[in-house]
């Protein structure tokens, strides 16, 4: 198709007359190779940005200070974008320097040459249609990047919820089935009091339960946009009474009430939003990463380990042993929530280094908080979807764990005295001996009475016994 020439004030270049980005996307390909991982891996963003766009060109032409052919145009333009179209041409590496401009003209670029086509003129006649004086009309990047990205999050976090949602189901369907199968409680690894398998994923489904009403509050910073700020805050070049109404362009377009932020300078030059945000999925991370440990020793063995739980074999497990299946489910579940842990430090740096009326560590925070949101939805459908909903219970082994173990010597404790108690677990731990069977030989209590206090399902539920008399 040829070649079209370009310029901006650093000078001219040639670009392939294939493209819709132009100059300024072009050298920001060329001097940023960071990650591999481009604008139009993100399409949640491209879409974000193009809404964000749309809703300035509404505001602006609403407002007389742009043309109804060239609002129209870019208007056009950001619904192609909105619905997926054209995610080829957002070529600009994630991390960038230069605080989002290279983001904010790849999309300026994209809209005004695809409003240009639909105008009836070549890419790059930027004299009808300008990536500068109207897509970006009344704008900067400092205030249309950190909106985007707000918008983005807004979404996918939504996504989130509805992940973390069908996770907490498949748990409480898992606790409602075996709320009634003892198993033995272990604290520091080591036997502690019976409890129930049932409790055990009601408390997993409670984690869940949390995470979702933290992440849910968290997401509400994200509805709150500095769009209207301009450069630093101040609003120049922007119509006054352009924030107002490009906030309720942009409520319609999305569906979700997005708001003005109530200091438009402090909200251009702070982050703290992202990284409240950060640290709740950081937080739902640390719990997930728990619950798919937990299952993962639950379910050790098959025969030497403690087998409490299967879960399901989905692949072989060794290229040496063989019938070796590994729990990969609850492994990758981890990592990924190490992934995202690790992204809270990325976000939280990035954050610190904003200097004065700006942070240009932006480019950094989207990639990790985008990439946490992503990665962590993935991790609770994978956790629920291939593991949890086929999971089943041994409660043969469920329940000898419980039998033989020396923990539940702590029920004789309101009975015969803790001194008692230790010293029969001492003596059970050194022959073998079953704990019930040492306090019957001791005669410190009757049989009937032993298999009262040892009968798991008292022990479920708080007692207190009146200490017999010496």
């Amino acid at each position: 198709m040829g070649t079209r020439k370009e310029h901006d004030f650093i000078g001219e270049l040639e670009i392939d007359d294939s493209v819709y980005y132009g100059v300024q996307t072009f050298r920001a390909v060329e001097n940023f190779k960071m990650t591999g991982r481009r604008l139009q891996n993100y399409p949640f963003f491209v879409k974000a940005f193009a809404q964000v766009k749309k809703a300035a060109a509404l505001s602006n032409k609403e407002l007389g200070v742009l043309d109804a052919d060239k609002a129209d145009a870019l208007v056009k333009a950001c619904d192609k974008l909105i619905a997926g179209e054209y995610l080829e041409q957002f070529v600009v590496d994630m991390i960038q320097g230069g605080a989002g401009t290279s983001t904010n003209m790849n999309v300026n670029e994209v809209i005004t040459n695809l409003g240009l086509e639909s105008m009836g003129h070549k890419k790059g006649e930027y004299q009808y249609l300008h990536p500068n004086d109207h897509a970006n009309l009344g704008q900067s990047t400092n205030d249309t990047y950190p909106s985007s990205i707000k918008v983005a999050s807004y979404a996918k976090l939504t996504d989130l919820l509805k992940a973390m949602n069908e996770l907490k189901d498949e748990l409480l369907v898992k606790a409602k089935e075996y709320k009634d199968m003892i198993k033995m409680g272990r604290t520091e690894l080591e036997d502690a009091v019976p409890t129930t398998l049932g409790n055990t994923f009601n408390a997993f489904a409670s984690y869940v339960k949390s995470d979702i009403e933290k992440i849910t509050a968290a997401r509400e910073a994200m509805s709150y946009l500095n769009l209207g700020a301009t450069a630093i805050g101040t609003g120049i070049n922007c119509h006054p009474d352009y924030k107002v109404l490009v906030e309720k362009k942009l409520s319609e377009i999305t569906g979700v009430n997005f708001k003005p932020a109530e200091d438009f300078i402090a909200a251009t030059q702070d982050t703290a939003d992202f990284v409240h945000v950060s640290g709740a999925l950081k937080t739902a991370a640390v719990r997930l990463s728990k619950i798919a440990n937990d299952l993962r020793l639950m379910n050790s063995g098959p025969r030497c380990g403690l087998s409490e739980i299967n879960l399901p074999k989905m692949q072989p497990g060794s290229s040496i042993m063989p019938s070796k299946v590994n729990p990969v489910i609850c492994e990758v579940v981890g990592e990924a929530c190490y992934e995202v842990i690790g992204n809270d430090v990325t976000i939280m740096l990035c954050s610190e280094r904003g200097e004065f009326e700006l942070n240009a560590f932006e480019p950094g925070i989207a990639y990790g908080l985008f990439n946490s949101i992503c990665i962590l939805e993935n991790a609770f459908l994978t956790l629920a979807r291939k593991a949890i909903k086929h999971l089943t219970a041994n409660p043969e082994a469920c329940k000898q764990a419980v039998l033989n173990s020396i923990g539940i010597v702590t029920a004789f404790n309101p009975v015969i005295g803790y001194e008692k108690s230790a010293s029969i677990a001492k003596e059970a731990l050194q022959t073998g001996k079953s704990v019930g069977d040492i306090c019957l030989e001791r005669g410190y209590l009757p049989k009937d009475e032993i298999d009262k206090i040892l009968d798991p399902e008292n022990m479920l539920n708080p007692q207190m016994k009146t200490k017999r008399k010496e």
